[in-house]
């Protein structure tokens, strides 16, 4: 995929590098609206293990992570975001651990709270629900895996 291939309204929201619930709730002039759709443990395939940057022998031993799936409302009926975070197990230690008891709360409230920008990847893609962008953070000091996808209702 080349971001010749993004949508121009789209761009700046997929590639932005702070807070996305910042800029959704300038956007919305509104709070969002959290739905969670699933909360709790699912194991880890071996792409989300690569994604997460793990390496060697702990690609081939089983991981859990707390999974997080909610759909973001702005100042429409309809979802603008379908967004998915994984958190692995051994990444919920510390600071980290508040993640696992967010939930109506928009992630980006905790993650960015003393940052504007965090050390991250990210991948972008289309999907048959939308445009995609996939982030690694390295959130004090460990990985976790955020999936946000741009629904039809969302108008850049």
């Amino acid at each position: 995929m080349q971001t010749s291939d993004i949508p121009k309204p789209l761009m700046v929201w997929l590639t932005s590098s702070g807070s996305l619930t910042a800029m959704l709730e300038a956007k919305a002039n509104q709070p969002l609206r959290v739905e969670r759709t699933f909360e709790g443990y699912r194991p880890l395939t071996l792409a989300q293990k690569r994604q997460l940057g793990y390496q060697g022998h702990q690609l081939n031993r089983p991981m859990m992570a707390w999974v997080r799936e909610v759909l973001l409302y702005g100042n429409e009926k309809l979802p603008w975001i379908a967004a998915q975070s994984l958190f692995p197990v051994p990444s919920l230690v510390g600071e980290a651990r508040r993640l696992q008891q967010l939930k109506g709360t928009p992630i980006g409230y905790v993650m960015f709270k003393r940052q504007t920008t965090l050390p991250s990847s990210r991948s972008i893609q289309k999907t048959a629900q939308g445009w995609e962008r996939q982030t690694r953070y390295d959130w004090h000091h460990r990985p976790i895996l955020i999936s946000e996808t741009f629904l039809p209702a969302f108008k850049g």
